[in-house]
């Protein structure tokens, strides 16, 4: 595929496939085949910027109900995982995180704005995500710990990465959180 080199989408560009998801939704079908770039924010071109922007505003202030500040101006700090999938005519961004070293946002290493396309809910893509950003974050500041800032109806999805609970839950932007480290 073309569209998906490493001099023109940032840093490093790989793909990855897997099972095939059972699904009706079209663009679904095949987000079995992801690719991830992974970029710093000067990196990020101005079309995957946007699409991140868009991404993020659809689930976290428009589906979640949730006006907050998303230009939050910590992402020039950090690296940013986007997971995109190769339609027949463009490409769609259908997975996104937010990585930071230790020592940039906490102590520890850090995943944040971890966020799926709607249509690929069910699929398999957040797990594929939260792997590969962990995989990431490993291969920057290997055997350090993480930390998130937990939504915490997804407490136990997080939990099956190895995070554990560390706060009592907290909210943030009207919406329960809790700390997991792993």
């Amino acid at each position: 595929m073309d569209g998906f080199n490493a001099s023109e989408y940032g840093r490093d560009v790989s793909k990855t496939s897997g099972p095939r998801a059972a699904t009706t939704v079209e663009t679904a079908a095949d987000a079995s085949e992801i690719f991830w770039q992974w970029s710093r924010f000067s990196e990020l071109r101005p079309d995957d910027l946007y699409a991140v922007v868009r991404l993020r505003e659809a689930v976290f202030i428009v589906e979640q109900n949730c006006p907050y500040p998303d230009a939050d101006g910590r992402d020039p700090r950090a690296w940013h995982l986007l997971g995109w999938h190769q339609g027949p005519s463009e490409k769609s961004l259908f997975a996104y995180a937010r990585v930071f070293e230790p020592g940039v946002r906490y102590t520890e290493g850090s995943i944040g704005r971890v966020v799926t396309a709607q249509e690929v809910r069910g699929t398999g893509i957040g797990r594929r995500l939260m792997a590969e950003a962990l995989r990431r974050l490993e291969a920057l500041a290997p055997g350090e710990k993480v930390k998130l800032a937990a939504q915490h109806r997804l407490e136990e999805f997080y939990g099956g990465f190895g995070f554990a609970t560390v706060s009592a839950p907290y909210e943030e932007d009207g919406i329960t959180h809790v700390d997991m480290v792993r």
